[in-house]
């Protein structure tokens, strides 16, 4: 496949075959690549072949061409040789656990074997290219690529580079992702967390708060946001919300009136510690959402194809 810079992408090599690289694999078979993926686990294939076939059925009512991810069409390979694995690819997807060492042992090594103009990406959720890539003889090659959960679904892929990433390898990376149906965004520098997780854990820090003082149990908080804010925030983001909370004035409106309301309240914001007390109320509240975890994460996935279909029915106003 090309990607707008017609640029030509045949061949992927997934290093890391966990839930997060599943669903990369996913991604790029689904878009017409051959992928290779390598991983210790000796049962690696089984595992993610049946993975590919779990969420092809969702992935189909979207409209993608699921044949690769159910059928054994050649497009699919594994190496337990990470040199072997990286060596024709035109990108490389790392998906390890979040260990520094473990990932800067890797890339050095995926440096050393990949091909000098393959897009080499880290799906790191916090750790940053900058140390990742400290082993690296052209650490500006290495980009950071992290993608929410599901992958194979949610649309946003963090594009983040390092100090010493080339710019022309973080365009690269924002033209191949939304080549591949993503909606990248490129962040300006790097911070601890990236932007996604930061706000997401932001949120949840309130929320153990609010919990733990027994203000609401953790089903509540969770109906109080998906009825309210999530609902909003699946249009529009806060700045555009509040933009709209402002009438006719917009956010400049909104501010005048509410800036010290606002202010008044950031004090009052909780500092929760996840201590033992902490995580066993949380963990036994979490056994009452009303079915299991493999039941509720399906219910989640069914639910956002159906967002996704309802907002692709939505015109979006021409950006100013």
């Amino acid at each position: 496949m090309h990607d707008s810079r017609g640029e030509q992408y045949n061949a992927a090599a997934v290093v890391g075959g966990g839930l997060i690289g599943a669903s990369w694999t996913a991604v790029f078979l689904s878009n017409g690549m051959r992928v290779t993926v390598h991983d210790p686990r000796p049962d690696i294939e089984p595992v993610v072949r049946a993975g590919l076939r779990a969420v092809a059925p969702t992935l189909q009512e979207l409209g993608v061409n699921v044949a690769s991810l159910v059928e054994d069409t050649g497009s699919l390979s594994f190496d337990a040789n990470l040199a072997a694995a990286v060596v024709d690819a035109d990108v490389v997807q790392e998906n390890a656990p979040e260990r520094l060492e473990l990932k800067q042992q890797l890339w050095a090594a995926i440096e050393a074997a990949a091909k000098p103009d393959a897009l080499l990406a880290s799906s790191s959720s916090a750790l940053p290219a900058s140390a990742i890539a400290e082993r690296m003889r052209q650490p500006g090659r290495l980009i950071i690529a992290h993608p929410f959960n599901p992958p194979h679904l949610v649309p946003l892929v963090e594009v983040v580079p390092g100090p010493r990433t080339d710019p022309a390898i973080a365009e690269r990376a924002v033209a191949f992702y939304a080549a591949m149906g993503k909606r990248p965004q490129l962040l300006r520098m790097e911070v601890p967390g990236f932007v996604a997780n930061r706000l997401a854990s932001a949120l949840f820090r309130e929320a153990v708060h609010l919990v733990s003082q027994g203000v609401v149990t953790e089903q509540q908080l969770d109906e109080i946001v998906t009825s309210s804010i999530g609902l909003r925030w699946a249009i529009a983001g806060p700045f555009q919300i509040y933009h709209l909370g402002g009438g006719p004035g917009g956010l400049p409106a909104f501010l005048e009136h509410f800036r010290r309301t606002i202010e008044e309240t950031w004090p009052s914001l909780g500092a929760p510690s996840l201590d033992e007390r902490t995580v066993a109320l949380l963990s036994e509240q979490a056994q009452h959402f009303g079915g299991t975890v493999e039941q509720l994460a399906a219910r989640r996935d069914e639910a956002i194809v159906q967002l996704i279909r309802t907002l692709r029915e939505i015109p979006v106003p021409a950006a100013k």
